[in-house]
């Protein structure tokens, strides 16, 4: 199991990722907000643990976006605070648990183990727009009785466009949030996988379309 660690304290990090790692889980650590954002969008993780309070992103605004853009891995949320009023804010932000700061190494891996167990039956929704559907568990485009599977990259920037209709997408934002640090992609790499995209939509005669302006990227639009 691989989790993403977003704690900017050194002194807690550490500790944490040692005794997760001992208990045979690989653990990424990053150490402020906006790193964790771009990790959880360009990674596969199994969880996530992110703390509240973090420079550049909170933990908060982190998981928001998250879920704003339909990415549903499990996340523990970790904080100083324990006023009940933290807690309902991060749980209905879409946390799936909240341990307050200090806390036991035993109960963190307790809760871990639970947030994992609740991920393997969690069975995302299908997005759906414009005639199509997009199945996040078979990675699947359907539509009037036709059905294409995705690969990786053109599921991800499916799943993107699907979930944000009409938002303009320059093509450095789409190798950030798709590829992320996937080595070096060039511009060129996007094009490619829209035009797989484009076709297949095409073949699946949705009323659909990703139109593409010049100099400012892409958006996915119901064709008028």
């Amino acid at each position: 199991m691989r989790i993403l660690l977003a704690e900017d304290e050194r002194t807690m990090a550490e500790p944490i990722t040692a005794f997760l790692q001992y208990h045979k889980y690989t653990v990424d650590w990053v150490d402020n907000g906006a790193n964790a954002y771009r990790q959880a969008v360009s990674q596969a993780y199994d969880g996530l643990i992110l703390d509240i309070m973090m420079p550049e992103m909170d933990g908060l605004t982190v998981l928001s976006r998250l879920r704003r853009e339909g990415r549903n891995m499990p996340v523990l949320l970790l904080t100083a605070k324990s006023e009940i009023e933290d807690r309902i804010k991060g749980l209905d932000s879409g946390a799936d648990d909240y341990l307050p700061k200090p806390f036991d190494m035993s109960e963190l891996l307790a809760r871990v183990r639970a947030m994992l167990r609740r991920r393997d039956t969690y069975h995302p929704e299908n997005i759906s727009f414009g005639g199509m559907e997009l199945n996040p568990d078979t990675c699947q485009l359907s539509a009037n009785g036709k059905t294409f599977s995705l690969s990786r990259r053109e599921y991800q920037l499916m799943e993107l466009f699907m979930n944000n209709p009409g938002m303009l997408f320059s093509a450095d934002t789409l190798l950030d949030r798709v590829w992320g640090m996937d080595g070096i992609v060039e511009q060129g790499t996007v094009w490619v996988h829209i035009s797989y995209l484009r076709k297949k939509m095409a073949d699946l005669g949705v009323s659909a379309v990703i139109r593409s302006k010049r100099g400012v990227g892409y958006a996915l639009e119901e064709d008028a």
